[in-house]
């Protein structure tokens, strides 16, 4: 996959291009939907498969109040594009400049001039140019006189009427529940960040934790402990993942990420984490005692190891000296 962080980037000979537009934050089973309908007509016309998307929400620059936290990063979004098998991928930088393009510059400057663009495809609500005031209609006029086809995708929709949306997912998350956000993803939910040291609480208890820097990539799902896997260096483990401020102990911050790896006890300091959530275990609670957060802890781990397909711990369980 070819990928231009620019439309200066993109060389003067490339396309003839079929182009699909949007956030695509998430990277969603519809957005997939539309880039694999997009793959196929380009290979069938000969053109170059194209994802243009921008590097922030529009509503970032336009009214940050209103703007909903990304489901991804830019690096995730890319790496996910790359999985669709879309030929080229090109994230304009949302700028003030960018927003006040009128909708036929946006279609010279863009589509015609950088993209060649011979088929764009946009959903039916698409809104393009300066305050959104192109519309669908006024696309396919334009793309009459640049020589270029209008196809428009319906949202895909697998539980009746409701469209899957990024908004959707968002939700789920936020109410921890990842499963569900995985369907709609059509993979596992990630957050991606640097272990950074923490107060070495977990492996005192026996339990020690990979701790997440605050700056992490991705959405964060509900306070709670999940079923994960964690990769680093190109390995995946299995793991048991705590998030909240843990309320047995004074002092922890908010949406503090951490992650015990199973059957491992690795040196993580400084290295990039990611985490993919499979399934909520429970919610954060706050234990009377230190012995009973570890009870608590032992059948944590023991729901992890069987919704993760894992043998049963065979070390004994408890603080180390």
């Amino acid at each position: 996959m070819k990928f231009f962080s620019s439309l200066a980037e993109v060389p003067a000979d490339f396309g003839p291009s079929a182009v699909t537009i949007g956030k695509f934050d998430g990277v969603h089973a519809g957005h997939r939907s539309v880039i694999a309908r997009l793959r196929q007509e380009a290979a069938q016309a000969g053109l170059v498969s194209t994802v243009l998307t921008f590097d922030r929400h529009p509503l970032a620059l336009l009214r940050p109040d209103k703007c909903p936290e990304s489901l991804t990063s830019n690096d995730q979004k890319r790496a996910v594009l790359e999985t669709t098998g879309v030929d080229a991928v090109v994230m304009i930088e949302f700028t003030e400049a960018f927003s006040l393009k009128t909708p036929e510059d946006f279609v010279l400057d863009v589509l015609v001039n950088a993209l060649h663009a011979r088929l764009v495809f946009v959903g039916p609500d698409f809104r393009f140019g300066h305050r959104g005031l192109g519309t669908v209609e006024l696309l396919e006029r334009l793309g009459l006189s640049h020589g270029f086809e209008v196809r428009v995708i319906e949202a895909v929709r697998p539980y009746g009427d409701r469209v899957i949306s990024s908004t959707w997912i968002r939700g789920l998350l936020a109410e921890g529940r990842v499963g569900e956000a995985a369907a709609l993803l059509e993979r596992r939910p990630t957050v991606r960040g640097i272990v950074v040291p923490g107060e070495r609480r977990g492996r005192a208890l026996g339990y020690p934790t990979a701790n997440l820097s605050r700056s992490v990539e991705g959405f964060v799902p509900a306070d709670g402990v999940y079923a994960a896997y964690a990769t680093v260096d190109g390995r995946t483990m299995p793991a048991a993942v705590s998030i909240g401020n843990n309320p047995t102990f004074v002092g922890v911050p908010d949406k503090q990420i951490e992650a015990h790896l199973l059957d491992e006890d690795l040196d993580l300091y400084g290295k990039t984490v990611e985490i993919a959530f499979v399934e909520y275990i429970r919610g954060m609670e706050k234990f009377a005692s230190v012995d009973d957060l570890v009870v608590q802890m032992t059948a944590d781990e023991a729901r992890v190891r069987q919704l993760l397909e894992m043998p049963a711990r065979s070390a004994p369980i408890g603080p180390r000296a």
